[in-house]
Protein backbone atom coordinates (compact mmCIF):
# COMPACT_ATOMS: atom_id res chain seq x y z
CA UNK A 1 0.00 0.00 0.00
CA UNK A 2 0.89 3.74 -0.65
CA UNK A 3 2.06 5.41 2.52
CA UNK A 4 1.17 9.07 3.26
CA UNK A 5 2.62 10.88 0.79
CA UNK A 6 2.10 14.45 2.67
CA UNK A 7 3.71 16.39 5.30
CA UNK A 8 3.06 17.02 8.84
CA UNK A 9 2.39 20.74 7.90
CA UNK A 10 -0.58 19.29 5.86
CA UNK A 11 -2.04 17.07 8.56
CA UNK A 12 -2.19 19.88 11.05
CA UNK A 13 -4.04 22.11 8.43
CA UNK A 14 -7.69 22.96 8.92
CA UNK A 15 -10.11 20.20 7.31
CA UNK A 16 -11.53 22.92 5.16
CA UNK A 17 -8.06 23.98 3.94
CA UNK A 18 -7.49 19.93 3.17
CA UNK A 19 -10.68 19.35 1.51
CA UNK A 20 -10.32 22.82 -0.95
CA UNK A 21 -6.89 21.52 -2.02
CA UNK A 22 -7.51 18.05 -2.43
CA UNK A 23 -10.44 19.04 -4.44
CA UNK A 24 -8.72 21.29 -6.55
CA UNK A 25 -6.17 18.75 -6.77
CA UNK A 26 -8.77 15.58 -8.45
CA UNK A 27 -9.82 18.70 -10.86
CA UNK A 28 -6.47 19.69 -12.07
CA UNK A 29 -5.25 16.25 -12.51
CA UNK A 30 -8.44 14.53 -13.62
CA UNK A 31 -8.77 17.58 -16.59
CA UNK A 32 -5.16 17.67 -17.55
CA UNK A 33 -3.09 14.43 -16.52
CA UNK A 34 -0.13 13.74 -14.72
CA UNK A 35 2.20 15.36 -16.27
CA UNK A 36 0.36 18.18 -17.50
CA UNK A 37 -1.30 19.19 -14.53
CA UNK A 38 0.43 22.43 -12.54
CA UNK A 39 0.78 22.67 -9.23
CA UNK A 40 1.28 26.40 -9.21
CA UNK A 41 -2.40 26.44 -10.82
CA UNK A 42 -3.50 23.98 -7.89
CA UNK A 43 -2.29 26.10 -5.03
CA UNK A 44 -3.43 29.35 -6.88
CA UNK A 45 -7.19 27.90 -7.03
CA UNK A 46 -7.11 26.47 -3.46
CA UNK A 47 -5.82 29.73 -2.36
CA UNK A 48 -2.79 29.49 -0.87
CA UNK A 49 0.96 30.18 -2.09
CA UNK A 50 3.06 27.97 -3.98
CA UNK A 51 5.90 27.79 -0.88
CA UNK A 52 2.74 27.16 1.69
CA UNK A 53 1.76 23.92 -1.00
CA UNK A 54 5.82 22.88 -1.17
CA UNK A 55 5.74 22.60 3.01
CA UNK A 56 2.55 20.34 2.75
CA UNK A 57 4.00 18.18 -0.44
CA UNK A 58 7.06 17.59 -1.24
CA UNK A 59 6.79 17.12 -5.01
CA UNK A 60 3.68 16.95 -7.22
CA UNK A 61 3.69 13.26 -7.41
CA UNK A 62 2.77 13.37 -3.91
CA UNK A 63 0.27 15.69 -4.14
CA UNK A 64 -1.46 14.03 -6.75
CA UNK A 65 -0.77 9.94 -4.92
CA UNK A 66 -2.74 12.03 -2.10
CA UNK A 67 -5.58 13.19 -4.19
CA UNK A 68 -5.67 9.68 -5.41
CA UNK A 69 -6.16 7.97 -1.80
CA UNK A 70 -8.82 10.72 -1.57
CA UNK A 71 -10.75 9.67 -4.37
CA UNK A 72 -10.58 6.10 -3.65
CA UNK A 73 -11.78 6.36 -0.24
CA UNK A 74 -15.20 7.60 -1.17
CA UNK A 75 -15.94 4.40 -3.32
CA UNK A 76 -14.19 1.97 -1.45
CA UNK A 77 -16.07 3.16 1.65
CA UNK A 78 -19.29 2.34 -0.22
CA UNK A 79 -18.29 -0.99 -1.73
CA UNK A 80 -17.44 -2.01 1.92
CA UNK A 81 -20.91 -1.58 3.34
CA UNK A 82 -22.25 -3.56 0.65
CA UNK A 83 -19.99 -6.50 0.26
CA UNK A 84 -19.89 -7.15 4.25
CA UNK A 85 -23.81 -7.91 4.49
CA UNK A 86 -25.03 -10.96 4.02
CA UNK A 87 -27.27 -10.62 0.87
CA UNK A 88 -26.94 -12.72 -1.83
CA UNK A 89 -24.62 -12.01 -4.75
CA UNK A 90 -27.09 -10.97 -6.93
CA UNK A 91 -28.43 -8.70 -4.86
CA UNK A 92 -24.86 -6.72 -3.63
CA UNK A 93 -24.37 -6.93 -7.01
CA UNK A 94 -27.39 -4.70 -8.02
CA UNK A 95 -26.44 -2.36 -5.05
CA UNK A 96 -22.96 -2.08 -6.59
CA UNK A 97 -24.24 -0.99 -10.12
CA UNK A 98 -26.71 1.23 -8.33
CA UNK A 99 -23.68 2.94 -5.94
CA UNK A 100 -21.82 3.19 -9.32
CA UNK A 101 -24.29 5.19 -11.28
CA UNK A 102 -24.43 7.40 -8.31
CA UNK A 103 -20.77 7.88 -7.55
CA UNK A 104 -20.06 7.84 -11.02
CA UNK A 105 -21.72 11.01 -11.72
CA UNK A 106 -21.98 13.00 -8.21
CA UNK A 107 -17.76 12.51 -8.26
CA UNK A 108 -16.99 12.65 -11.78
CA UNK A 109 -13.66 14.44 -11.46
CA UNK A 110 -12.67 11.00 -9.15
CA UNK A 111 -13.59 8.43 -11.98
CA UNK A 112 -11.63 10.80 -15.16
CA UNK A 113 -8.84 10.32 -12.30
CA UNK A 114 -9.43 7.14 -12.30
CA UNK A 115 -9.19 7.02 -15.82
CA UNK A 116 -5.80 8.83 -16.03
CA UNK A 117 -4.34 6.06 -13.71
CA UNK A 118 -4.56 3.54 -15.84
CA UNK A 119 -3.12 5.21 -18.68
CA UNK A 120 -0.07 6.08 -16.47
CA UNK A 121 3.15 5.73 -18.32
CA UNK A 122 5.08 5.30 -14.88
CA UNK A 123 5.80 1.60 -14.55
CA UNK A 124 6.77 1.64 -11.23
CA UNK A 125 4.23 4.22 -10.25
CA UNK A 126 1.67 2.36 -12.36
CA UNK A 127 2.40 -0.71 -10.29
CA UNK A 128 1.82 0.97 -6.83
CA UNK A 129 -0.98 2.79 -8.07
CA UNK A 130 -2.75 -0.47 -9.06
CA UNK A 131 -1.89 -2.68 -5.29
CA UNK A 132 -3.00 0.67 -3.94
CA UNK A 133 -6.38 0.89 -6.06
CA UNK A 134 -7.42 -2.62 -7.02
CA UNK A 135 -6.08 -4.54 -4.47
CA UNK A 136 -8.60 -3.64 -1.76
CA UNK A 137 -11.41 -3.77 -4.00
CA UNK A 138 -10.35 -7.08 -5.12
CA UNK A 139 -10.50 -8.56 -1.79
CA UNK A 140 -14.15 -7.41 -1.41
CA UNK A 141 -15.18 -9.03 -4.61
CA UNK A 142 -13.25 -12.31 -4.48
CA UNK A 143 -14.25 -12.84 -0.42
CA UNK A 144 -18.05 -11.96 -1.70
CA UNK A 145 -18.10 -14.57 -4.92
CA UNK A 146 -15.95 -17.57 -2.99
CA UNK A 147 -18.75 -17.30 -0.21
CA UNK A 148 -21.57 -17.17 -2.68
CA UNK A 149 -19.46 -20.31 -4.07
CA UNK A 150 -19.32 -22.08 -0.81
CA UNK A 151 -23.53 -21.84 0.05
CA UNK A 152 -24.32 -22.81 -3.38
CA UNK A 153 -25.60 -19.64 -4.48
CA UNK A 154 -23.92 -19.20 -7.70
CA UNK A 155 -22.84 -21.84 -10.59
CA UNK A 156 -20.28 -24.35 -9.01
CA UNK A 157 -18.21 -24.39 -11.90
CA UNK A 158 -16.71 -20.94 -11.43
CA UNK A 159 -13.39 -19.80 -10.43
CA UNK A 160 -14.25 -16.69 -7.61
CA UNK A 161 -11.00 -14.57 -8.86
CA UNK A 162 -11.87 -15.05 -12.67
CA UNK A 163 -15.13 -14.27 -11.82
CA UNK A 164 -14.14 -11.27 -9.39
CA UNK A 165 -12.00 -9.94 -12.36
CA UNK A 166 -14.77 -9.82 -15.18
CA UNK A 167 -16.80 -8.36 -12.87
CA UNK A 168 -14.63 -5.39 -11.70
CA UNK A 169 -14.02 -4.91 -15.74
CA UNK A 170 -17.43 -4.22 -16.27
CA UNK A 171 -18.46 -2.11 -12.99
CA UNK A 172 -14.96 0.01 -14.24
CA UNK A 173 -16.14 0.28 -17.82
CA UNK A 174 -19.74 1.75 -16.44
CA UNK A 175 -17.97 4.17 -14.47
CA UNK A 176 -15.89 5.62 -17.33
CA UNK A 177 -18.98 5.53 -19.40
CA UNK A 178 -20.47 8.15 -17.47
CA UNK A 179 -17.36 10.51 -16.93
CA UNK A 180 -15.43 10.26 -20.08
CA UNK A 181 -15.40 11.27 -23.88
CA UNK A 182 -13.74 7.99 -25.48
CA UNK A 183 -15.77 5.87 -23.30
CA UNK A 184 -19.12 8.67 -23.08
CA UNK A 185 -18.90 7.87 -27.29
CA UNK A 186 -18.36 4.21 -26.85
CA UNK A 187 -21.69 3.70 -24.86
CA UNK A 188 -23.42 5.51 -27.50
CA UNK A 189 -21.81 3.92 -30.65
CA UNK A 190 -23.66 0.65 -28.97
CA UNK A 191 -26.73 1.87 -27.35
CA UNK A 192 -27.79 4.87 -29.82
CA UNK A 193 -28.17 6.35 -26.88
CA UNK A 194 -26.47 9.77 -24.97
CA UNK A 195 -25.43 8.28 -21.27
CA UNK A 196 -26.63 11.55 -19.90
CA UNK A 197 -30.13 10.56 -21.28
CA UNK A 198 -29.99 6.74 -20.23
CA UNK A 199 -32.50 6.06 -17.75
CA UNK A 200 -30.15 4.46 -14.66
CA UNK A 201 -33.12 1.97 -14.13
CA UNK A 202 -32.20 0.46 -17.23
CA UNK A 203 -28.69 0.60 -16.87
CA UNK A 204 -28.86 -1.41 -13.78
CA UNK A 205 -31.86 -3.93 -15.00
CA UNK A 206 -29.96 -4.46 -18.33
CA UNK A 207 -26.24 -5.31 -16.22
CA UNK A 208 -27.94 -7.19 -13.60
CA UNK A 209 -29.85 -9.70 -16.24
CA UNK A 210 -25.99 -10.02 -17.57
CA UNK A 211 -24.67 -10.70 -14.47
CA UNK A 212 -26.87 -13.09 -13.18
CA UNK A 213 -26.57 -14.88 -16.07
CA UNK A 214 -22.99 -15.44 -16.06
CA UNK A 215 -22.98 -16.70 -12.32
CA UNK A 216 -26.24 -18.93 -12.28
CA UNK A 217 -27.35 -21.75 -14.46
CA UNK A 218 -30.35 -23.94 -15.17
CA UNK A 219 -30.10 -26.25 -12.06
Amino acid sequence: MIEKRYKEAFERASDERKEKILEVGIEEFSNNGFENANINVIAKKSGISIGLMYKYFATKEDLFLTCIQRGCSILDSALEEIMKSDEKILKKAEQVIRTICYHSKKNANYIRLYNEITSEKNPTLAKALAEEIEFPTSRKYITSIAQAFAKNDVRQDLDPRLFAFFLDNLLMSLQFSYTCDYHRDRFEIYTGINVDEMDDEQVVTQLLKFIEGAFTYEK
